[in-house]
């Protein structure tokens, strides 16, 4: 080997140190440490608690069934007032369909009453005697099923409400406005004035 060779040997053989003089701040550090925290405390608040998860599941829930409860109030209120309302309409019909009835049926035997007062003065005078007797008492019978009732009796104390007075005498035999005579019985359809009688009055003396 040459003597320029022998002369190079040693310097290839140094090693290469590098040295890093930058100075470490301490502050960086605790920043460094301060924000690992912070990240640790950020990504923990993310995942709740059981606990804390079914709590909350609760107070939906609850606050889903008080809706549903409301609900319920309100639909059961308005069922109820529809029922009432319904309930009120049957009755208003009823009561309005048994008052025409009524009507019609006092019409029609309102308008009958001319030949029952042909057959109390034919009765009065005896003419009302055999098969003719027998058709009287059938019609009055049928008439009567219609709830068509006959009053005014010689006697009967005076009710204005019922009796139509068309003669007044003085008496000393009554103590009391009486009916002394029947010039045409009166007739009622249940509680309903038909037509009042035609009745001559006595007043006490």
């Amino acid at each position: 080997m040459s003597t320029a060779d022998d002369e190079n040997e040693p310097q290839a053989a140094e090693r290469v140190v590098i040295r890093d003089r930058r100075k470490i701040d301490p502050s960086a550090k605790d920043s460094a440490a301060t924000a690992a925290k912070a990240k640790e405390s950020s990504g923990g608040g993310a995942h709740r608690a059981p606990g804390q998860e079914d709590d909350d599941a609760a107070g939906a829930f609850g606050a889903e069934l008080g809706a549903l409860r409301t609900d319920l109030e309100e639909r059961t209120r308005d069922l109820q007032r529809v029922t009432a309302e319904y309930a009120n309409y049957r009755k208003r019909v009823d009561r309005d369909r048994g008052a025409a009835a009524e009507q019609t049926i006092g019409s029609v035997l309102t308008s009958l009453l001319p030949i029952l007062d042909d057959l109390d003065r034919a009765r009065e005078h005896g003419d009302l005697v055999g098969p003719f007797a027998t058709v009287a008492e059938a019609l009055t019978a049928a008439l009567g099923k219609y709830g068509l009732a006959a009053f005014g009796e010689k006697g009967d104390p005076f009710d204005p409400t019922r009796h139509e007075a068309v003669a007044h005498q003085m008496s000393a035999d009554v103590t009391e406005p009486t009916c002394i005579e029947v010039m045409r019985r009166g007739y009622t359809l249940g509680e309903r004035l038909l037509r009042p009688a035609l009745v001559a009055v006595a007043d006490p003396a």
